[in-house]
């Protein structure tokens, strides 16, 4: 089907129909990615404030042939929320749709739309001592929708799952316009095709998420939050399975951190507070969550006693008060912000299995330094084999000036990854940026039905044309 770009006829007709103010033109910031490798082309931008506003918008669009481009926070990494080529389209912003519609204390649930900005998500269930555990170092940008969208991971995977795993219901624009309004609040529902989960992780390319019935859980009594330093990601992994084994399923976040995150925290001018006098090379930020009936001070003391004693760990800092977790927490979050500021040859959001990690670090960067001298910065969510394994020039160069060897780069971390039993996309999504990939390292057969399934769906390719399959859809 041939898409077609938006005209100021079909504007003025479809402008009617909605409420003032819903069509304007394109911000210049919402046609740039994050990182600046794509810039868009849609030429009008649409903020509806209602599902049936989305509804009108999206019917019309796909009665026309035009392509629609869902965008929720803009924080996306791999191009899914701009329109870099083809017929110009509308861009659909979410963000007027942010109303959180009700908040089951007993049930732990909540119903927020899409537009919702994920810290004020979790700022409506602290209110309610509760929490909603996805966390993300963009969470005071990003929107649920596209959380959901992307199936975000963020850093307490480990103990709560993916975006995925916190969703209970969906309610959902589909390419023709009609509505399925399936929030539903049940934990157990298996009549038939489980829809909701098949929209969750599709990146706009089946269906346009307009709100989400949410998991909320207990607020932890206590928190223990720790900064242990380690001489390999080898022994953190250690560490990881002694620390599952003390704590069990109270463990939120074991976060891996090399030293070279903190070097660039100080070229960059990023003021934190730094625990340690001397940088190890690998460190772990560990966050434990502990429950009403669990003696706190004494069982970790005793656990940090262990992995002192035995060596695992070379040296560790607790926090004693919310006013140091928060300081140790502050670096593991502001490393993408220091990466940002250097600029990076070449970022990869990557996961394997646990065992392999080791072995992937040392190989991978052994072939990387092949290429050039380049700083590496490996960090992420240890605890769920995520890590983002990212490039980055030495100290006053431009990463401009290694254009033209950053698909080499690309190519090398990931035929490793996939060597290693690995995936390509941990939590970021496919978008733009790996529509090769995924052709180069899926299962035929699961991408052939994939590519059935979005046919079926949104038989014109109106949604989100270009992200995931790219022009290949019918290949």
């Amino acid at each position: 089907m041939t898409l077609k770009p938006v005209t100021e006829e079909f504007i003025n007709r479809l402008k009617s129909g909605l409420s003032p103010g819903v069509a304007s033109t394109v911000p210049d910031d919402y046609l740039l990615e994050p990182r600046s490798r794509w810039q868009g082309v849609s030429s009008i931008l649409m903020s509806p404030r209602t599902v049936k506003e989305v509804s009108a918008i999206v019917s019309s669009a796909n009665a026309e042939n035009i392509p629609i481009i869902p965008y929720g926070g803009g924080t996306g990494l791999v191009g899914g929320q701009i329109q870099d080529k083809g017929p110009a389209g509308i861009l659909l912003s979410l963000e007027r749709m942010n109303k959180i519609r009700s908040l089951n204390v007993d049930e732990n649930i909540i119903t927020v739309e899409a537009g919702v900005i994920l810290s004020n998500l979790r700022d409506a269930a602290e209110k309610e001592k509760k929490i909603f555990p996805l966390s993300l170092a963009s969470e005071g940008t990003a929107q649920i929708g596209g959380n959901l969208a992307t199936n975000a991971g963020g850093v307490n995977v480990l103990r709560y799952g993916s975006t995925r795993n916190l969703c209970l219901g969906l309610e959902v624009v589909f390419a023709d316009g009609s509505i399925w309004n399936g929030l539903s609040r049940l934990h157990k529902d298996n009549t038939g095709y489980d829809l909701k989960n098949l929209i969750i992780g599709s990146e706009g390319t089946l269906g346009i998420i307009t709100a989400a019935t949410l998991k909320l859980f207990p607020k932890p009594i206590e928190r223990t939050v720790a900064l242990i330093a380690v001489n390999s990601p080898k022994d953190a992994l250690k560490l990881l399975s002694e620390t599952k084994e003390f704590f069990g399923e109270t463990i939120s976040a074991f976060e891996l951190i090399n030293k070279m995150g903190i070097h660039f925290f100080r070229e960059t001018k990023l003021m934190l507070k730094f625990p340690f006098i001397n940088i190890p090379e690998w460190m772990v930020l560990l966050d434990i969550g502990h429950p009403g009936k669990f003696s706190t001070k004494e069982n970790t003391n005793e656990f940090f006693e262990n992995i002192l004693t035995s060596g695992l760990a070379v040296d560790g800092v607790l926090a004693e008060n919310v006013s140091q977790q928060n300081d140790l927490w502050a670096i593991r979050e502001n490393i993408p912000e220091a990466n940002r500021r250097i600029g990076s040859v070449s970022s990869h959001d990557i996961s394997l299995p646990l065992s392999e990690i080791n072995s992937f670090i040392e190989e991978t960067r052994l072939e990387i330094l092949e290429l050039g001298n380049f700083r590496i910065n490996c960090f992420g969510h240890l605890g769920d084999g995520n890590l983002h394994f990212n490039i980055f020039p030495q100290k006053g160069e431009n990463r401009g000036d290694y254009n033209h060897i950053r698909p080499t780069i690309k190519a090398t971390v990931h035929d490793l990854v996939h060597s290693h039993g690995g995936s390509v996309s941990a939590e970021h999504g496919i978008g733009r940026l790996k529509i090769n990939d995924l052709v180069k390292y899926s299962d035929p057969i699961k991408l052939k039905q994939n590519k059935l399934i979005k046919s079926a769906m949104d038989p014109k390719g109106i949604l989100n044309p270009g992200a995931i399959f790219g022009s290949n859809l019918h290949e």
